[in-house]
């Protein structure tokens, strides 16, 4: 079973239908014991980084979710979720995040060139890394396809773990992945069906716990 965390943000209906079509089970809960029997967590989120970090702490299932991940259950944050993973934020102040992939998350607006809309909404595509293999994640679809885009800012100092970035002016991070700990920049429920071969990919990853 694939639980999607629910502490007050996320675009949850579509992130379920998008799952159940393909045939995955799927319970969006905000239980810890439910998150803890599931074999997949997704972080989804919404908003301003700094308010989705506190709904989350206060929920308590900032730590349910760091403690999952530690133990080696798949995880995938999307959209606001990939920059939660992060160490911190710059949005609007630094706020801290969950500490599980190393980087800072910062505003696009300094490093785009003049003309460019912020925030970043839209189709583009996905550049893979030369020097390192295709993540498992993206066993499915190609380089050069085409994903859903809508934010402001994006994740910074993560070299190490980049799996993916997009051209907007500059080549931004689009995606990362730590072992078991994956995040996309981008909306794959809304990334018609190239965004439904990511999510089948991270269907078909193992439990390492």
């Amino acid at each position: 079973m694939i639980a999607i965390v629910d502490y007050g943000v996320g675009n949850l209906f579509s992130l379920t239908c998008s799952f159940r079509s393909l045939g995955a089970e799927v319970t969006v809960t905000g239980d810890p014991d439910v998150i803890r029997s599931a074999g997949k967590i997704v972080l989804p989120g919404v908003g301003a980084f700094g308010d989705a970090a506190e709904l989350l702490r206060k929920s308590g299932l900032d730590q349910v979710v760091i403690e999952e991940a530690n133990r080696g259950k798949p995880l995938l944050g999307i959209c606001l979720g990939m920059q939660l993973l992060f160490d911190k934020s710059l949005e609007y102040g630094e706020h801290p995040g969950l500490g599980l992939i190393p980087g800072r998350v910062v505003s696009m607006e300094p490093v785009v060139p003049a003309g460019y809309k912020v925030p970043h909404i839209g189709w583009n595509a996905l550049h893979f890394p030369k020097n390192k293999p295709v993540s498992p994640l993206f066993r499915h679809i190609r380089e050069g396809d085409c994903v859903y885009f809508v934010h402001s800012y994006y994740a910074t100092d993560c070299d190490a773990d980049l799996i993916a970035t997009a051209e907007y002016g500059p080549e931004l991070t689009a995606a990362v992945a730590r072992d078991n700990v994956m995040g996309t920049q981008f909306h794959p429920e809304k990334s018609g069906a190239v965004g439904l071969s990511i999510l089948r990919a991270f269907c078909e990853m193992e439990d390492l716990t």
